[in-house]
């Protein structure tokens, strides 16, 4: 039976031999035995992690089956719809996903001692800044970082969050997330609540509006799963109103499209408008409502991970961004 030692000793020969040129990135392959078990946690089926990793079902399960064995506990939960990690699993991915998290971290420190910033940076965003600032900061910072790529995913915060802390994404930019011992704020941006009006609209005049105001007006609202959405509900419960809803979108592209097309009310975080603002196209005005005045837009990332330098390198230059934009600097 081979040992340990031989096993290394022929996967070292069937691996190509490093690429030394200089300039070459750095290419650190994990090991098949944790992406392999990252793929099943992930997709939460043998069969599709097996397609991803272009193996055959069969063989996964029993890769999976041994190291089971040589642990003496099942790490997945065998079900009619697929697998789900047991409490033993769940310990054992810890390991696997910060493994992969430190070893991306050296390959990306390697490169930096090499002059170089490659990679790719991961990062989870809520839908207002996909529409202007992340994709000008990403723009920006691949002008002096070219063999950097970006990841990028949207949703609203609870997925965003989830994301981050299962160390799908290295970043994540959300609206006011929980307060939790494993999430490390790296910078943040107040936020306010604005109405987003077409110019021919009564109450595009108005230098600040209340919710109350709008009352009277078709408006168009994001879906549940949008931390401003949330907001309005609880600020309609406690001051007992009600929106004449036109529209419940789940993109706020869609919200400032149908805006400018049927002269609705849009409600949105005014980072998400600075595009249109600049464009000349909407009015955006403050909502005054204290609940809806005081937010924050965080980025953040999980506390204890070992962070790529490209995830870093942009995360400073998020931060720089941030704070240009609450002191009024063009971005």
């Amino acid at each position: 039976m081979p040992t340990s030692t031989s096993r290394a000793r022929a996967a070292a020969s069937a691996s190509p031999s490093p690429d030394t040129t200089p300039g070459a990135p750095v290419r650190a392959r994990p090991p098949v035995l944790l992406t392999t078990l990252d793929a099943v946690a992930r997709s939460g089926s043998i069969r599709k992690a097996a397609e991803q990793l272009h193996i055959a079902s069969t063989a996964l399960n029993r890769r999976i089956l041994q190291l089971e064995a040589e642990l003496g506990t099942p790490l997945f939960e065998r079900l009619p719809s697929g697998v789900r990690l047991t409490a033993a699993g769940e310990i054992f991915m810890g390991y696997v996903r910060a493994s992969l998290s430190h070893l991306d971290a050296a390959t990306s420190q390697i490169e930096q001692l090499r002059g170089l910033v490659r990679g790719e940076v991961s990062i989870a965003a809520a839908e207002s800044v996909t529409v202007d600032l992340l994709p000008r900061a990403i723009a920006a910072f691949q002008q002096r970082h070219p063999g950097v790529r970006f990841r990028v995913r949207s949703g609203g915060t609870e997925s965003l969050v989830r994301a981050l802390m299962d160390d799908e994404v290295e970043l994540a930019l959300a609206h006011d997330p929980p307060a939790l011992d494993g999430l490390q704020a790296l910078a943040s941006l107040p936020q306010r609540l604005c109405a987003v009006l077409r110019r021919d609209h009564p109450l595009a005049d108005r230098k600040q509006l209340r919710l109350s105001d709008c009352a009277g007006f078709p408006v168009a609202v994001g879906d549940e799963s949008f931390r401003g959405r949330r907001l309005i509900d609880q600020a309609l419960q406690s001051g007992r109103l009600k929106l004449n809803v036109a529209l419940v979108a789940s993109s706020v592209q869609t919200m400032t499209a149908y805006t400018r097309e049927a002269g609705v009310v849009s409600f949105q975080f005014e980072v998400g408008l600075t595009k249109d603002a600049r464009d000349g196209g909407l009015v955006v005005v403050p909502l005054t409502d204290r609940a809806l005045a005081h937010n924050r837009l965080v980025l953040a990332a999980r506390k204890g991970r070992a962070l790529s330098t490209a995830a870093l390198r942009f995360a400073e230059a998020l931060r720089q961004r941030l704070k240009d934009t609450e002191a009024g600097r063009p971005g």
